[in-house]
């Protein structure tokens, strides 16, 4: 039995007059570009044996013998046109093939070599634009197969999974520029720090690794992106060498950093800046605890936590922290033991304005990265490698397809901490 897999979208009715009209005018646009550049290279037009006289500026120190300040001069003749050669070149306009003019032209050593065209330089088969195209289109969140499938009805087939996989090869330069750029200049209030897991083939076998996320905030509240590196876990050591790196390439000490708990990351903070404040994020906290709880409790764990960490005021903060410790102390001494763990590190936002309050208590910057770069390479299952995974989270706010906005309460970032309530009483 045969199946009919024509692609509807290439029929009839879904071209028209311009689209065909413009497409044809794009051929001989092109060559002429191409026979402009070439006529300037040569010093001659096409079957010219001299160039016309031409009129060039005085040089220095030359006095006027005219009314104009030029004089009349005949470029030399540097080559010869030696034919034509068919080349296929993709555009925004789609792909089309055209003449190339081919020359010899005159060497400094006295021999000729082959000209190039810088219009169309040698093997480029696709414009700077059409890569562009091609790579937006795998960032938006869909494999190399499908990229030529989607963009298939524009280009007549001509983008192959293995075109759209070295356009992506493209971004390389680019990302390991971004990777040893210097920080010296950028002056941090915040770091926002955290991990997440990924699949990765390594030896042909998916391997789970984790991508380690550092997003930094100017003191005019805009989040950027630090750093991306894939690791084998969120152990101190691994950690300790994303920050090192930092620290290497000019990245001075934040006034607070926001963590989502790991023990490794914060021991990693403290060996490098001893004195550094941290915040714990109050969501991952909330997750913690009501893994201690029975599951009927779960809910009042989540009210009795919202109610503390959402309060109007550090004194209301300070207040229903105390109450929540002697309730579940006496409830489920698991959830009070828990949250006493965390220590002051859970409530540092307490210290900063309120209107910093949303943006400080929670490493919510980064999930919502980690979310977006998920449903990104859902379609992909198993990255290639763990190179690759980086890179693609880095790209995707390179492109522009995801954009950080500042903090909540930036105007002000720039106050002083308050000092920490007494909760003896």
């Amino acid at each position: 039995m045969t199946t009919d897999t024509a692609n509807v979208l290439d029929g009839e009715g879904w071209r028209d007059g311009l689209e065909a009209g413009v497409r044809r005018r794009i051929r001989g646009f092109i060559e002429e570009l191409l026979e402009e550049e070439l006529t300037a290279a040569l010093g001659r037009a096409r079957y010219a044996r001299a160039r016309e006289p031409e009129r060039l500026p005085l040089a220095a120190g030359e006095s006027e013998t005219g009314e104009s300040d030029a004089r009349e001069v005949v470029l030399p003749v540097v080559g010869h046109r030696n034919g034509r050669r068919d080349r296929q070149v993709m555009g925004t306009f789609g792909a089309t093939t055209v003449s190339v003019p081919r020359a010899r032209v005159d060497a400094a050593d006295g021999k000729t070599c082959e000209w190039h065209s810088k219009t169309l330089p040698a093997y480029q088969r696709r414009t700077k634009e059409i890569d562009a195209v091609i790579a937006g289109s795998y960032l938006a969140g869909t494999n190399t197969r499908r990229v030529g499938r989607a963009l298939a009805a524009l280009f007549r087939g001509s983008v192959s999974k293995d075109t759209v996989s070295r356009v992506w090869r493209k971004l390389k330069g680019d990302w390991e520029a971004w990777n040893a750029r210097d920080l010296s200049s950028e002056a941090m209030v915040r770091l926002i720090l955290d991990g997440t897991v990924v699949r990765v083939r390594i030896d042909r076998k998916a391997t789970a690794i984790s991508l380690l996320v550092v997003l930094g905030v100017r003191a005019d509240g805009q989040k950027v992106l630090l750093s991306v590196r894939n690791m084998g876990g969120e152990s101190e050591a691994a950690w300790g060498a994303v920050l090192d790196d930092l620290v290497k390439r000019g990245l001075k000490q934040p006034e607070l950093a926001i963590v989502d708990g790991a023990s490794g990351l914060e021991k990693a903070l403290g060996s490098l800046w001893s004195d550094l404040l941290i915040q714990r994020c109050t969501v991952h906290k909330l997750r913690n605890l009501i893994a201690h709880a029975p599951k009927r409790l779960a809910e009042e764990v989540a009210s009795d936590f919202s109610d503390m960490v959402y309060a109007d005021s550090a004194k209301q903060v300070a207040t229903r922290r105390k109450a929540f410790i002697r309730k579940w102390r006496l409830k489920c001494r698991a959830v009070a033991d828990s949250l006493e763990e965390a220590g002051e590190q859970l409530f540092t936002f307490a210290r900063l304005p309120p209107s910093q309050w949303k943006s400080a208590r929670t490493t919510n910057a980064i999930e919502r990265l980690h979310e977006e770069f998920k449903r990104r390479i859902k379609t992909q299952t198993v990255l290639p490698a763990g190179e690759t995974a980086a890179m693609l989270f880095w790209a995707l706010l390179a492109s522009g397809q995801i954009r950080l906005r500042k903090v909540d309460g930036w105007r002000t970032l720039g106050r002083e901490l308050a000092q920490p309530l007494d909760l003896a009483a």
